[in-house]
């Protein structure tokens, strides 16, 4: 989930920025504040595209298929082998 923490992290910086704005009454950066959240929103579904197609990649690489052992051959109790 690489690139979706990114993008998140991202609008939270946004949202932090934005804060500060609010906070301080500083109008210049308001316009800054708001395109780094939208930008960050227009991201976050590419971002969890990416991520889930880098899983689903990496789902098929470690997929190998398990060697066929022998079936296991049971054991008789001694008191059944003495029987035969």
């Amino acid at each position: 989930m690489r690139y979706t923490k990114a993008a998140l992290l991202l609008f939270a910086g946004g949202t932090l920025l934005g804060l500060a704005v609010v906070a301080a009454d500083l109008s210049r950066l308001g316009r800054a504040a708001s395109g780094i959240m939208a930008l960050a929103l227009v991201l976050l579904p590419v971002a969890l595209v990416a991520d889930a197609r880098s899983l689903a990649a990496l789902k098929l690489r470690r997929k190998r298929p398990k060697p066929r052992r022998a079936p296991a051959r049971r054991r008789r109790s001694p008191a059944r082998r003495a029987r035969r």
